[in-house]
């Protein structure tokens, strides 16, 4: 069998996860002949085909192909580990933490991360992925990131759970809404009034569980995948919302809307930081969890929760 090296081995990968030789090429700045020759070396080794060629449709794993693609991402992932220990060794954390995040928490949680880190771990480097809870998992189990930030609810048997905070759920309305002059509401309240629904999966069906859970139907409005869309369209008095993290640009008397705890402590997910079970993490990641749970522990998370008084 011949042997590929890691470069070669890091064209495939790339194809693969791109699903085209062009855009690999693109994102790696090297010629296409050179991953096209990377991959024909690949399957001569092999004796099989890894890709299905289309025109239209760019490439397509073959059944060996994903077999091998499982097992060259693992020795990438492994290369990466080794190359990261070895550059910090009598030194402070170096390297690159893949994380990805659930995207509506994003905007909010992750600068005030980012900016400890960074100040903490100046050779620090950070690669990100956005996508809905089910999404962010994909990157997880396929080997696309380290760690991922999302709730609970959303991982899966293979992961391990890190705690930050509880996220319990709070209202947004109108400053025309007379809700708006009050210091907390219930669902209760709130049936009534039209609602503008985050509709992302995972998502949709929680915040409808709330309401279900009472005995109440909402009637949905208006619907988005955009918590920024949702907010703006309360703010024009299109109906109430339900979110869980905090927005960190909100200001008590100069947003556009206002935020209001729900009273009686409906379901509370908790929001956190999944990793895979079984991997042994370099370095910089397990450094980089560490820092935010001394962040948990210094209350610096509090902000982005909104809890009845």
């Amino acid at each position: 069998m011949r042997n590929l090296t890691l470069k070669q081995l890091r064209y495939v990968e790339g194809a693969d996860r791109l699903g085209s030789i062009t855009n690999a090429a693109e994102e790696m700045n090297i010629s296409q002949s050179s991953i096209t020759a990377a991959i024909n070396m690949l399957e001569v080794s092999l004796g099989h085909d890894v890709f299905i060629r289309t025109p239209a449709k760019g490439i397509r794993t073959t059944a060996t192909g994903l077999e091998a693609m499982t097992l060259i991402r693992r020795f990438i992932y492994q290369s990466r580990q080794f190359e990261e220990e070895l550059s910090s060794l009598g030194g402070e954390a170096m390297g690159t933490v893949r994380l990805g995040c659930y995207a509506t928490a994003a905007p909010s949680f992750l600068p005030a991360v980012l900016q400890a880190i960074s100040e903490k771990f100046p050779g620090a480097s950070i690669q990100l992925f956005e996508g809905n809870l089910s999404r962010v998992m994909e990157f997880l189990e396929d080997g696309d990131i380290d760690l991922a930030f999302t709730y609970e609810d959303g991982t899966s048997d293979y992961c391990q759970f890190t705690p930050l905070f509880k996220a319990p759920p709070y209202a947004i309305v109108s400053l025309n809404d007379p809700l708006a002059q009050k210091e907390s509401t219930s669902l209760e309240e709130l049936i009534d009034r039209p609602m503008v629904l985050l509709d992302l999966p995972h998502t949709q069906e929680y915040f409808l569980r709330l309401f279900q859970s009472r005995k109440l139907t909402p009637t949905i409005a208006h619907s988005s995948r955009s918590s920024e869309i949702v907010r703006a369209l309360v703010s024009q008095g299109y109906g109430f919302s339900i979110l869980n993290i905090r927005p960190v640009e909100y200001r008590e008397g100069y947003s556009n809307y206002r935020i209001l705890p729900i009273c009686n402590q409906p379901e509370t997910p908790t929001f956190g930081i999944a990793t895979l079970a079984s991997v042994n993490q370099p370095r910089m990641v397990r450094s980089f969890i560490e820092s935010c749970l001394d962040l948990r522990d210094q209350g610096r998370l509090k902000a982005l929760t909104v809890v009845p008084k």
